[in-house]
């Protein structure tokens, strides 16, 4: 470890928007652990980063497994000495389904991805940075516009974003002794694996399906970028960046 250098993990690394942020930070000049369920995804981003692969750790890890989690930040302590940056970016959704529709199987796999995964790498991070020297950090949760305007059929992935609004809120405040600055991006339609849907039609409110704008995932690498690069004095505590034209502010 350098006195330069600065140290990051990011989760659900291994595609999508996990990836493009790791690959962004690497470019940026810092070290990142790429944590992720499958280490061929996880090999493959450290591939991407050229040259400078030797600064992508691959972590493999299922967020939802609070053992997993705690021994992957074990690992990721031991190798960095330190940890600067957390991106709680990984995250799943289930297809449109009514309430009555959601299996508790499935309630439980995405409560276990969203919203327990993020709380058991929060916290993880949040011990690394209370008692490292020098003391602090920052963590950003990826949150996601239906944590204010919900899509039909989205009950289980809209509730447990709700509630990373609410591990956000409550963590910066119990950061505030310890220069622990904690964050949300709240993204819309970035153009991802898990977005590939909206092109062909998502649910609307009014009951139609219909295609979306989506934007590229270069402009959420852009966003987060701006956050990581903050002082610890400073702290964007919620950003939403979003495809213009998709249909969030107007009514459905």
């Amino acid at each position: 470890m350098t006195a330069t250098m600065k140290y990051a993990a990011i989760t659900g690394a291994g595609s999508g928007i996990g990836r493009a942020c790791a690959l962004g930070l690497i470019k940026d000049g810092w070290t990142v652990a790429v944590i992720g369920r499958r280490a061929d995804a996880l090999q493959a981003t450290a591939a991407m980063a050229g040259d400078a692969a030797a600064r992508c750790l691959p972590v493999p890890c299922d967020v939802g497994s609070e053992e997993q989690v705690a021994t992957a930040f074990a690992s990721i302590e031991k190798t960095f000495g330190r940890l600067d940056l957390l991106f709680n970016n990984a995250g799943l959704s289930l297809p449109p389904k009514t309430p009555d529709e959601v299996s508790g199987a499935d309630w439980r796999r995405i409560v276990d991805a969203n919203l327990n995964g993020s709380f058991y790498c929060l916290s993880q991070a949040f011990r690394i940075m209370r008692h490292q020297r020098p003391m602090g950090g920052r963590i950003v949760n990826n949150g996601s516009i239906s944590a204010y305007a919900p899509r039909p059929g989205s009950i289980g992935y809209t509730a447990t974003k709700h509630a990373i609004s609410g591990l956000t809120r409550t963590a910066a405040l119990d950061g505030r002794p310890y220069d622990i600055a904690v964050g949300q991006i709240d993204i819309g339609n970035a153009a991802s694996e898990m977005t590939d849907r909206m092109v062909a039609g998502v649910p609307q409110a009014d009951g139609t399906m219909k295609p979306e704008p989506r934007m590229d995932v270069q402009n959420v690498v852009d966003a987060f970028l701006t956050m990581a690069r903050l002082p610890l004095s400073a702290n964007m505590l919620f950003v939403n960046v979003m495809a213009t034209k998709m249909p969030f502010v107007g009514r459905g």
